[in-house]
């Protein structure tokens, strides 16, 4: 994906991990999120680090969403800690977040892309997304509350 990419409403979506604002995205997904609430900023960080990171930034340059692919940029992604600030909502952020991780050239030919969402059914069947197929071939180890925070 070029880096500096314009969306609508003056928006730019970029992968460049320099761009990226940590402290911004720790405090909506460890404070915001309903999935990771509570998570260590070292933890965040970590996890940020070792991912492709995408964020939507303002006209003022303040990142106002973020998404987050966990993958080996071969075969497969999980597309997770997508947050739009709430004074951005209703921008369409969301949709230009996922499609520029559609379009990105290290997230091309997968096997499988994932996700999982307790709300947004309808935002990620407009790219493709269905409900998991073979669900019984698939096994987890879950950690209901890893970071203590009642979840």
């Amino acid at each position: 994906m070029p880096q500096g990419a314009e969306g609508p409403d003056s928006y730019t979506i970029s992968d460049d991990p320099a761009s990226f604002d940590l402290a911004k995205a720790h405090g909506w997904i460890s404070r915001e999120s309903y999935w990771g609430r509570g998570i260590p900023l070292a933890t965040f960080e970590k996890a940020v680090r070792n991912s492709l990171v995408f964020g939507a930034y303002a006209a003022d340059g303040s990142m106002a969403a973020m998404a987050r692919v966990v993958t080996d940029r071969a075969t497969f992604g999980w597309i997770c800690d997508v947050f739009v600030d709430a004074a951005h909502r209703g921008a369409g952020l969301g949709k230009q977040l996922m499609a520029a991780i559609q379009r990105h050239p290290d997230l091309q030919g997968f096997r499988r892309m994932h996700l999982a969402t307790r709300d947004a059914h309808g935002l990620y069947a407009q790219f493709g997304f269905v409900p998991l197929t073979k669900v019984e071939n698939w096994m987890e180890i879950r950690n209901p509350d890893p970071y203590g925070a009642g979840g």
